[in-house]
């Protein structure tokens, strides 16, 4: 069991990505299948305002810290995370411990044609790797067991759902008992970064926890998002009183 932070009712994690990973390798080992979720402060103040949604966070079964908001909100809390733990570089991790191990991973979203390319990248960058298989994010509620059972026809070690917080989310909670993946986690937009889509930001940007303001100058449409930010922020420092 690791320790828990408590941030406005989301419980998170206190891990670096080492032990996130220590912990991932272990539920490879093991069943049934297990839920990661990598909460920012957007999804967090959109879980305070959906119990439902706070309620599957919670109920994963690893919850890292992504969004340096959540570092900082730590820091005010004064049970600071050691380290952000983003969703794209705990990907990237497992990949290679795949790679290694000689896994498989099955990537489920984003627009056609997206996996497919996100695929081609990682097995060019980690051959050993099995693509268990693709399929896009353009599906109906309709479709949706019948997506469950091509996953399980392959069994992969771990599946990666791109459909967009919360949506990928709520996705994984309602099939999570019906998956034969061991491990399984929302991704967001990082397939259209391996696809090549999107690209990530500098390790300037990173370094300096500044990856929230290059993705808002390639996506200027995410402005809208980013005012869940200093509420955030606001809710922390004012936390109990408010």
């Amino acid at each position: 069991m690791t320790e828990k932070l408590d941030v406005l009712g989301a419980k998170i994690d206190k891990v670096v990505l080492s032990e996130a990973m220590d912990i991932i390798k272990e539920y490879f080992e093991g069943s049934p299948c297990k839920m990661i979720v990598t909460p920012n402060p957007e999804i967090i103040m959109a879980a305070v305002k959906d119990p439902e949604l706070m309620d599957i966070i919670n109920n994963a079964d690893l919850v890292v810290p992504d969004g340096i908001g959540l570092v900082y909100a730590s820091k005010i809390m004064r049970q600071p995370f050691k380290e952000r733990v983003t969703g794209i570089d705990l990907l990237e991790a497992v990949l290679s411990q795949l790679n290694h191990s000689g896994g498989s991973v099955y990537l489920l979203g984003s627009k056609p044609g997206i996996s497919e390319r996100a695929a081609e990248k990682m097995t060019g960058q980690y051959p050993k790797l099995q693509i268990a298989g693709t399929y896009h994010g353009y599906f109906s509620k309709e479709e949706e067991e019948e997506i469950i059972h091509r996953i399980n026809s392959v069994s992969p070690d771990f599946l990666c759902v791109a459909l967009g917080s919360p949506k990928q989310e709520r996705f994984i909670y309602k099939y999570k008992d019906m998956l034969k993946a061991k491990v399984v986690i929302g991704v967001g937009g990082s397939l259209d970064v391996w696809a090549g889509e999107l690209k990530r930001a500098p390790v300037f940007y990173r370094k300096y926890g500044l990856e929230w303001l290059y993705r808002l100058i390639q996506q200027p449409s995410r402005y809208k998002r980013m005012a869940a930010l200093p509420v955030f922020m606001m809710k922390i420092i004012f936390r109990g009183k408010m």
